[in-house]
């Protein structure tokens, strides 16, 4: 199991949970919203179709050959229509500024982050790096060239 190493920003409300799986089964662990001090009692309005990206108070150290996916939470995107614009994100390992989360509301209505909220979470993941290679031609296979819709409906 890999350890992600943890470090909280300066300013950040050490009173904030830590990213924590909320069951046994979870592949994400949940990233909690950790607004500004100024901010923190009205909270953040997201109007619709705005995009912002909303502080976690982290900052992490991933090991080598690992990434940090950043994904929707399911509950934002159903009920509100509030999700990540660049779903899923990628914190590479080498990265140790502050972790920052990029919420768009696709929603009708304005939408509050609260100081605290679960924005987001994590899935740590494996990374492999290829080489690649100009050549020729490519294999042929039975798909072919088709893509977009090209095996079936939708």
């Amino acid at each position: 199991m890999p350890q992600i190493n943890l470090v909280r920003d300066e300013g950040a409300d050490v009173s904030i949970a830590l990213p924590s799986y909320e069951t046994a089964g979870a592949a994400g662990a949940d990233l909690r919203a950790n607004l500004p001090e100024t901010d923190r009692a009205a909270g953040w309005v997201l109007a619709p179709m705005e995009r912002r990206i909303v502080p976690t108070g982290l900052r992490v150290e991933i090991p080598d050959g690992f990434e940090m996916q950043i994904r929707p939470r399911s509950g934002l995107a159903a009920k509100h229509g509030v999700t990540l614009a660049n779903a899923p994100g990628t914190i590479d390992s080498d990265y140790r500024g502050p972790l920052g989360v990029i919420l768009i509301n696709l929603g009708a209505d304005p939408f509050t982050i609260g100081h605290g909220d679960r924005i987001a979470q994590a899935v740590v993941a494996p990374v492999v790096q290829a080489d690649y290679a100009l050549v020729d031609a490519l294999g042929d296979t039975q798909r072919g060239a088709g893509g977009f819709g090209s095996t079936g409906r939708g």
